[in-house]
């Protein structure tokens, strides 16, 4: 397997080189460590190619650090520094010319210790993706996990959002992990039910069902644990939650996505927010 890091030289960076590390060792892939410099137009003015020669230089030094970080964790990483307009898309086009399995990068410093936030690059990457994202949540580097230990596929409950079961089935085969199929419960727009008891009742009655499905469309994988998580809301649901070391979840892309491509939905998006272990977004399936 290959890996594909977007990096800064910041905490944000550091998260997402511990989550590779964590991943690298569980799977034994190899990984490249991308910084993106923004491109200079020409405008009249002089020294704008310098001033990009410089950063080209110091990302340089940058991504090399890095590197080092990882060789001391055993994983095999190169190294990339690349001009371009937009981070997120040329960080795809270097993914896309590694054949890379997974993206992965850290979430934005401006959220809650623990939880993602979706800064400017990652809410790009989360909307034009082809290939699997991996967000590491905020302080991830602070404590991280050795390995992987275990995969929680979000089942999804609306009809039309893509169910991410099979590629989690996939990925944990490579590594003999666990996996959990969960579906988040809430009593959430759906007024005409004639009491918050009765429409929990119905949608966990949907939710177990959805999961049976999921298990009965995949005979050969192993055992998988089933879990149902209800609330109010989808937030007080997801607090019921319980997360052990090693945990990762896997949820998929919104039924608006293109095929092959990454939308992060309204309910992933919530999920992202409330869960502090790290998420990969899958791309819907052609």
């Amino acid at each position: 397997m290959h890996f594909t890091v977007g990096y800064l030289a910041t905490p944000t960076g550091d998260d997402g080189i511990a989550l590779a590390s964590a991943l690298a060792k569980t799977f034994g892939a190899s990984v490249d460590v991308v910084l993106v410099v923004r491109e200079e137009l020409p405008d009249g003015h002089p020294g704008h190619l310098q001033y990009q020669q410089m950063l080209v230089r110091r990302g340089e030094e940058w991504v090399a650090k890095a590197v080092e970080t990882l060789a001391v964790d055993g994983v095999s990483a190169g190294s990339a520094v690349i001009v371009g307009e937009s981070f997120a898309q040329t960080l795809v086009e270097f993914a896309e010319s590694k054949s890379s399995d997974l993206i992965v990068v850290g979430g934005a410093r401006d959220g809650f210790f623990g939880r993602h936030t979706i800064g400017p690059v990652t809410g790009a990457l989360l909307h034009i993706s082809p290939i699997p994202v991996a967000l590491a949540p905020r302080g991830y580097a602070e404590d991280p996990d050795d390995k992987i230990e275990a995969l929680t596929a979000a089942i999804p409950t609306r009809p039309g959002d893509d169910n991410p079961l099979p590629f989690t089935i996939r990925l944990a085969a490579l590594a003999a992990l666990r996996v959990r199929m969960l579906s988040l419960v809430s009593a959430e727009n759906l007024a005409e039910a004639s009491s918050a008891r009765e429409v929990r009742g119905l949608q966990r009655a949907a939710a177990e069902e959805n999961l049976a499905v999921a298990a009965r469309a995949l005979p050969d994988a192993p055992e998988i644990e089933s879990l149902v998580a209800d609330g109010m809301t989808l937030e007080s649901a997801l607090k019921k939650l319980k997360w052990d070391d090693g945990d990762l979840l896997v949820v998929g892309s919104s039924r608006f996505a293109a095929p092959k491509r990454i939308f992060l939905g309204s309910t992933a998006s919530r999920i992202l927010a409330g869960v502090d272990v790290p998420v990969i977004v899958v791309p819907r399936e052609g």
